[in-house]
Protein backbone atom coordinates (compact mmCIF):
# COMPACT_ATOMS: atom_id res chain seq x y z
CA UNK A 1 0.00 0.00 0.00
CA UNK A 2 1.37 3.48 -0.57
CA UNK A 3 2.41 5.30 2.08
CA UNK A 4 -0.32 8.12 1.24
CA UNK A 5 -3.18 5.52 1.17
CA UNK A 6 -1.80 4.45 4.71
CA UNK A 7 -1.86 7.73 6.19
CA UNK A 8 -5.20 8.47 4.67
CA UNK A 9 -6.74 5.28 6.18
CA UNK A 10 -4.67 5.82 9.87
CA UNK A 11 -6.06 9.59 9.73
CA UNK A 12 -9.64 7.97 9.53
CA UNK A 13 -9.42 5.77 11.81
CA UNK A 14 -8.17 8.21 14.42
CA UNK A 15 -11.03 10.80 13.80
CA UNK A 16 -13.63 7.39 14.47
CA UNK A 17 -11.67 6.72 17.19
CA UNK A 18 -13.72 2.73 17.77
CA UNK A 19 -12.52 -0.10 15.69
CA UNK A 20 -14.11 -3.32 16.43
CA UNK A 21 -12.01 -6.64 16.83
CA UNK A 22 -12.98 -9.92 16.70
CA UNK A 23 -11.72 -11.54 19.78
CA UNK A 24 -11.60 -15.57 20.50
CA UNK A 25 -12.39 -17.02 23.83
CA UNK A 26 -13.37 -20.82 25.64
CA UNK A 27 -16.55 -21.86 27.08
CA UNK A 28 -17.10 -24.97 28.93
CA UNK A 29 -19.88 -26.87 27.51
CA UNK A 30 -21.28 -27.10 30.66
CA UNK A 31 -20.48 -26.59 34.31
CA UNK A 32 -18.04 -29.10 35.96
CA UNK A 33 -17.56 -31.23 32.11
CA UNK A 34 -14.08 -29.62 31.71
CA UNK A 35 -14.79 -29.72 27.79
CA UNK A 36 -14.15 -26.12 26.16
CA UNK A 37 -14.67 -25.32 22.94
CA UNK A 38 -13.56 -21.95 21.18
CA UNK A 39 -16.40 -19.05 20.74
CA UNK A 40 -16.02 -15.66 18.80
CA UNK A 41 -17.28 -12.32 19.50
CA UNK A 42 -16.78 -9.11 18.27
CA UNK A 43 -15.45 -6.25 20.25
CA UNK A 44 -15.46 -2.80 19.85
CA UNK A 45 -12.49 -0.48 21.69
CA UNK A 46 -11.55 2.83 21.71
CA UNK A 47 -8.45 3.84 20.34
CA UNK A 48 -7.56 6.90 23.51
CA UNK A 49 -8.54 4.25 25.95
CA UNK A 50 -6.45 1.38 24.99
CA UNK A 51 -2.79 0.73 25.18
CA UNK A 52 -0.25 -1.88 24.36
CA UNK A 53 2.00 -3.77 26.34
CA UNK A 54 4.98 -5.02 25.21
CA UNK A 55 6.08 -7.84 27.36
CA UNK A 56 9.94 -8.56 27.89
CA UNK A 57 10.58 -8.52 24.27
CA UNK A 58 14.66 -8.67 25.24
CA UNK A 59 17.90 -8.12 23.24
CA UNK A 60 18.67 -11.68 24.38
CA UNK A 61 17.86 -14.83 26.36
CA UNK A 62 19.73 -17.21 27.99
CA UNK A 63 17.90 -20.04 26.23
CA UNK A 64 18.85 -20.22 22.34
CA UNK A 65 15.62 -21.99 21.02
CA UNK A 66 13.83 -18.76 23.24
CA UNK A 67 16.34 -16.28 21.69
CA UNK A 68 16.40 -17.43 17.96
CA UNK A 69 12.16 -17.02 18.54
CA UNK A 70 12.20 -13.68 19.71
CA UNK A 71 14.15 -12.76 16.83
CA UNK A 72 11.40 -14.02 14.60
CA UNK A 73 8.41 -12.39 16.44
CA UNK A 74 10.01 -8.83 16.69
CA UNK A 75 10.38 -8.98 12.71
CA UNK A 76 6.39 -9.65 13.17
CA UNK A 77 5.74 -7.07 16.22
CA UNK A 78 7.68 -4.23 14.85
CA UNK A 79 5.14 -3.25 11.85
CA UNK A 80 2.15 -3.77 14.13
CA UNK A 81 3.19 -1.54 16.47
CA UNK A 82 4.18 1.33 14.36
CA UNK A 83 0.50 1.10 12.84
CA UNK A 84 -0.67 1.23 16.06
CA UNK A 85 1.10 3.63 17.35
CA UNK A 86 0.01 5.76 14.46
CA UNK A 87 -3.81 5.40 14.93
CA UNK A 88 -3.27 6.37 18.74
CA UNK A 89 -2.76 3.92 20.45
CA UNK A 90 -0.39 4.34 23.80
CA UNK A 91 2.53 2.07 23.62
CA UNK A 92 4.09 0.67 26.52
CA UNK A 93 7.59 -1.33 26.82
CA UNK A 94 8.02 -3.48 29.05
CA UNK A 95 11.65 -5.10 29.31
CA UNK A 96 11.78 -6.30 32.67
CA UNK A 97 14.79 -6.20 34.93
CA UNK A 98 16.53 -3.59 32.50
CA UNK A 99 15.20 -0.32 33.43
CA UNK A 100 19.39 0.62 34.23
CA UNK A 101 19.54 0.85 30.67
CA UNK A 102 16.79 3.00 29.91
CA UNK A 103 17.14 5.56 33.47
CA UNK A 104 18.04 8.73 30.84
CA UNK A 105 15.31 7.86 28.10
CA UNK A 106 13.03 10.26 28.35
CA UNK A 107 10.20 7.82 27.51
CA UNK A 108 11.38 6.12 31.12
CA UNK A 109 11.42 10.19 32.75
CA UNK A 110 8.10 10.44 31.70
CA UNK A 111 6.57 7.40 33.34
CA UNK A 112 8.23 8.50 36.86
CA UNK A 113 6.68 11.35 36.43
CA UNK A 114 2.77 10.24 36.38
CA UNK A 115 1.42 11.00 39.51
CA UNK A 116 0.83 7.82 41.31
CA UNK A 117 -2.89 5.90 41.53
CA UNK A 118 -2.81 3.46 43.83
CA UNK A 119 -3.87 0.13 42.60
CA UNK A 120 -7.43 -1.34 44.12
CA UNK A 121 -7.95 -3.86 46.18
CA UNK A 122 -6.76 -7.40 44.13
CA UNK A 123 -10.20 -9.20 43.24
CA UNK A 124 -9.75 -12.73 44.33
CA UNK A 125 -9.79 -15.14 41.28
CA UNK A 126 -9.16 -18.84 40.52
CA UNK A 127 -5.69 -19.52 39.06
CA UNK A 128 -5.64 -22.86 37.82
CA UNK A 129 -2.96 -24.47 37.17
CA UNK A 130 -0.96 -24.46 33.54
CA UNK A 131 -1.43 -27.54 30.77
CA UNK A 132 2.33 -27.88 30.81
CA UNK A 133 5.21 -28.76 32.79
CA UNK A 134 7.42 -25.88 33.08
CA UNK A 135 9.53 -26.52 36.31
CA UNK A 136 12.48 -27.12 34.48
CA UNK A 137 12.32 -23.91 33.00
CA UNK A 138 11.09 -25.01 29.84
CA UNK A 139 14.52 -24.38 27.55
CA UNK A 140 13.86 -26.37 24.31
CA UNK A 141 17.40 -26.31 23.33
CA UNK A 142 18.79 -27.38 27.00
CA UNK A 143 20.88 -24.36 27.89
CA UNK A 144 22.54 -23.25 30.91
CA UNK A 145 20.53 -20.73 32.87
CA UNK A 146 22.43 -17.04 32.74
CA UNK A 147 21.77 -13.38 32.92
CA UNK A 148 21.19 -12.74 29.11
CA UNK A 149 19.45 -9.33 28.75
CA UNK A 150 19.87 -5.86 29.17
CA UNK A 151 17.55 -4.20 27.45
CA UNK A 152 14.31 -4.37 25.27
CA UNK A 153 15.29 -6.06 21.53
CA UNK A 154 16.58 -2.91 19.18
CA UNK A 155 14.68 -4.28 16.47
CA UNK A 156 11.39 -2.85 18.23
CA UNK A 157 11.07 1.19 18.02
CA UNK A 158 10.78 2.91 20.91
CA UNK A 159 9.05 6.10 20.00
CA UNK A 160 9.16 9.67 21.56
CA UNK A 161 5.36 9.22 22.77
CA UNK A 162 5.98 5.44 24.22
CA UNK A 163 5.97 4.93 27.52
CA UNK A 164 8.77 1.88 29.46
CA UNK A 165 8.20 0.52 32.63
CA UNK A 166 8.50 -2.97 34.20
CA UNK A 167 6.59 -1.92 37.54
CA UNK A 168 3.44 -2.66 37.58
CA UNK A 169 2.01 0.32 40.00
CA UNK A 170 3.67 2.60 37.29
CA UNK A 171 1.82 1.14 34.33
CA UNK A 172 -1.46 1.56 36.36
CA UNK A 173 -0.87 5.01 37.62
CA UNK A 174 -0.19 5.81 33.70
CA UNK A 175 -3.66 3.82 32.44
CA UNK A 176 -5.60 5.69 34.93
CA UNK A 177 -3.72 8.85 34.10
CA UNK A 178 -4.55 8.98 30.77
CA UNK A 179 -8.25 7.01 31.48
CA UNK A 180 -7.34 3.67 29.19
CA UNK A 181 -9.22 0.52 30.88
CA UNK A 182 -8.38 -1.94 28.19
CA UNK A 183 -4.47 -3.39 27.48
CA UNK A 184 -3.47 -5.66 24.53
CA UNK A 185 -0.53 -8.11 25.78
CA UNK A 186 2.31 -9.31 23.60
CA UNK A 187 5.34 -10.89 23.89
CA UNK A 188 6.90 -13.21 25.64
CA UNK A 189 6.65 -15.93 27.17
CA UNK A 190 2.93 -16.64 28.20
CA UNK A 191 3.14 -19.66 30.55
CA UNK A 192 5.43 -17.13 32.91
CA UNK A 193 5.75 -13.25 32.19
CA UNK A 194 2.89 -12.64 30.26
CA UNK A 195 0.57 -13.83 32.94
CA UNK A 196 2.69 -13.00 35.79
CA UNK A 197 4.50 -10.12 35.90
CA UNK A 198 3.26 -7.07 38.01
CA UNK A 199 1.81 -5.54 34.82
CA UNK A 200 0.99 -8.77 33.38
CA UNK A 201 -2.27 -10.41 32.22
CA UNK A 202 -3.29 -11.80 36.16
CA UNK A 203 -2.50 -8.47 37.69
CA UNK A 204 -4.04 -5.85 35.43
CA UNK A 205 -6.90 -8.36 35.63
CA UNK A 206 -7.00 -8.63 39.18
CA UNK A 207 -7.02 -4.29 39.07
CA UNK A 208 -10.01 -4.92 36.77
CA UNK A 209 -8.35 -3.53 33.94
CA UNK A 210 -9.94 -5.70 31.06
CA UNK A 211 -6.69 -7.53 28.74
CA UNK A 212 -6.69 -9.34 26.01
CA UNK A 213 -3.81 -11.64 24.49
CA UNK A 214 -2.09 -10.90 21.04
CA UNK A 215 -2.03 -14.57 20.49
CA UNK A 216 0.36 -15.11 17.79
CA UNK A 217 3.06 -12.35 19.07
CA UNK A 218 3.49 -14.37 21.73
CA UNK A 219 5.90 -17.85 22.23
CA UNK A 220 5.88 -20.27 25.60
CA UNK A 221 8.93 -21.51 27.39
CA UNK A 222 8.00 -25.31 26.96
CA UNK A 223 9.95 -28.24 26.34
CA UNK A 224 8.76 -31.11 24.43
CA UNK A 225 10.50 -33.18 26.88
CA UNK A 226 7.83 -32.61 29.31
CA UNK A 227 4.20 -33.11 29.90
CA UNK A 228 2.26 -32.85 28.34
CA UNK A 229 4.74 -34.24 25.44
CA UNK A 230 3.90 -32.34 22.21
CA UNK A 231 5.91 -30.54 19.98
CA UNK A 232 7.20 -26.88 21.34
CA UNK A 233 4.10 -24.85 19.29
CA UNK A 234 1.45 -27.13 20.82
CA UNK A 235 2.77 -26.14 24.18
CA UNK A 236 2.69 -22.85 23.47
CA UNK A 237 -1.49 -23.07 21.79
CA UNK A 238 -2.09 -24.88 25.32
CA UNK A 239 -1.50 -22.02 27.28
CA UNK A 240 -3.24 -19.43 24.81
CA UNK A 241 -5.80 -21.56 25.23
CA UNK A 242 -5.97 -21.72 29.37
CA UNK A 243 -5.51 -17.81 28.81
CA UNK A 244 -8.43 -17.56 27.03
CA UNK A 245 -10.35 -20.45 29.53
CA UNK A 246 -9.12 -18.56 32.97
CA UNK A 247 -8.20 -14.92 32.30
CA UNK A 248 -8.52 -12.74 29.00
CA UNK A 249 -9.68 -13.12 25.72
CA UNK A 250 -7.42 -13.25 22.26
CA UNK A 251 -6.88 -11.81 19.49
CA UNK A 252 -4.37 -12.04 16.23
CA UNK A 253 -2.00 -9.13 14.83
CA UNK A 254 -3.69 -9.22 11.53
CA UNK A 255 -7.06 -8.91 13.01
CA UNK A 256 -5.81 -5.74 14.76
CA UNK A 257 -4.27 -4.47 11.68
CA UNK A 258 -6.96 -5.12 9.55
CA UNK A 259 -9.01 -3.28 11.97
CA UNK A 260 -6.61 -0.33 11.91
CA UNK A 261 -6.65 -0.40 7.95
CA UNK A 262 -9.50 -1.69 6.24
CA UNK A 263 -7.04 -2.65 3.19
CA UNK A 264 -4.66 -4.16 4.69
CA UNK A 265 -4.04 -8.37 3.73
CA UNK A 266 -4.51 -11.22 6.73
CA UNK A 267 -2.00 -13.01 4.14
CA UNK A 268 0.73 -10.62 4.89
CA UNK A 269 1.21 -11.73 8.41
CA UNK A 270 3.07 -15.24 8.84
CA UNK A 271 1.60 -16.70 12.18
CA UNK A 272 -2.84 -16.64 12.81
CA UNK A 273 -3.47 -18.93 15.80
Amino acid sequence: MRRSTLLFWLAAVAAAQTISIPLRTRVEAFKGSNQWQSAGLEREFSIPHTAIVVCDMWDRHWCSGANRRVGELVKEMEPVLQRARAAGIQIIHAPSETMEFYKDYPQRKAMLLVPTVEPPAAINLPDPPLPIDDKSGGCDTHDQVYKAWTRQHPGLTIAPQDRISDKGSEIYSLLREKGIDTVLIMGVHTNMCVLNRTFAIKQLTRWGIRCALVRDLTDSMYDPQDRPFVMHEQGTELVIEHIEKNWAPSLTSADLLQALDPNFSKSERRRSW
